[in-house]
């Protein structure tokens, strides 16, 4: 897959503002079914693509995760309203899925190492079952001290609501705060609320969409944290 070197700063991150961490969940923490995708990439014409297997992920990743899929693209053509209207409309009526979640490999060992050394929070549009599942699969709940889903505030990402709700619950200045997520609606999310924002690229997101929109720092994976934050 075609990346940019793994630590690219858009603009500098002042380190000594951050108090409190916010982290996005699809693309984020929760990683695609490479399984899924061989399957996709196989079936893929690939003569029709630059880099199939960048199309297969992304396919996958919308396949699970369709709500952040629709966000980004009703981000892209603007219509935020309608579209979260949509998904709030299946997280409420669709049935629960069986599916296990994957985690972004090394995620685990990042929460490890930062828990204790900020507030964090989990800043998600899943519906809360789904958020619950996913951070109870691989015990991460311990790791949060605030946990923001989809309906928790009264709109959800590219609005601020979530983000400024996260902050108010940790008890830190959104200022202070540092938004960490793979699509323009998190970052969108964060600059509105007033954090700084670090986009990763295991997600759904492309740099360029990204740097758009402002990103202060991009990394390759999640786990590439811990180096923007030494």
């Amino acid at each position: 897959m075609a990346r940019s070197l793994w630590y690219n700063c858009v603009m500098p991150i002042e380190i000594s503002r951050i108090k409190a961490l916010c982290f996005d969940v699809d693309g984020t923490l929760s990683d695609t079914d490479d399984l899924y995708t061989e399957k996709v990439l196989h079936f893929l014409p690939q003569f029709l693509f630059k880099d199939p297997e960048h199309v297969a992920r992304r396919f996958v990743m919308w396949m699970e995760a369709p709500g952040n899929a629709l966000l980004g693209f009703a981000d892209r053509i603007g219509l935020d309203d309608e579209m979260i209207a949509v998904i709030n409309w299946l997280s409420l009526h669709r049935k629960q899925s069986d599916k296990k979640f994957l985690l972004v490999p090394g995620v685990d060992e990042l929460l490890k190492q930062l828990h204790g050394k900020y507030p964090m929070a989990v800043v998600s549009a899943r519906d809360e079952r789904g958020t619950m599942r996913f951070l109870e699969q691989f015990d991460l709940v311990k790791y949060f001290d605030v946990i923001i889903t989809g309906l928790s505030a009264e709109h959800t990402k590219p609005y601020p609501d979530p983000v400024l709700l996260a902050a108010k619950k940790m008890n830190v200045a959104p200022e202070n705060c540092l938004m960490i997520g793979d699509t323009t609606v998190d970052i969108r999310a964060g600059k509105s609320a007033g954090t700084q924002t670090v986009g990763v690229l295991c997600g759904f997101g492309e740099e360029p969409e990204l740097r758009r929109l402002g990103a202060d720092t991009i990394i390759e994976s999640t786990p590439k944290l811990v180096d923007v934050l030494k």
